[in-house]
């Protein structure tokens, strides 16, 4: 006859959340000791030119005739449907794609004042 074990899942959960607690104190005590290892990889130009060169792209000549194909799709899908919505979507994708490079800037420039 076999034995089988019977688990709590309650002491399993909680040694589960001790231990989650434990490491988010440990990765933010890290991240106040050090912030300058926190902000590592910021100095690095690498990609810079790749960079500007997607931003002349999407923000440039190429990018607005993009913008407007997508929104001249919508209106047409627009019109073949009987429906804005086609149109909305369109214009969601040519503004999304013009100021796609703007929103990522902002994302990943973000800072917080030192105190």
């Amino acid at each position: 006859m076999q034995t089988t074990r019977r688990y709590d899942m309650r002491m399993t959960l909680d040694l589960t959340k001790r231990q989650l607690l434990t490491l988010a104190v440990i990765l933010t005590v890290i991240a106040v000791a050090f912030p300058l290892a926190v902000s590592a990889g910021t100095a690095a130009t690498e990609f810079d030119n790749i960079w500007a060169t997607m931003t002349d792209w999407t923000q440039g000549t190429l990018g607005r005739i993009v913008a407007g194909a997508m929104i001249l799709v919508g209106l047409i899908g627009g019109i073949a449907r009987q429906s804005l919505m086609a149109f909305a979507v369109g214009i969601g994708g040519g503004l999304g794609l013009f100021y796609s490079t703007d929103i990522l800037n902002g994302i990943f420039t973000a800072t917080l004042p030192v105190l």
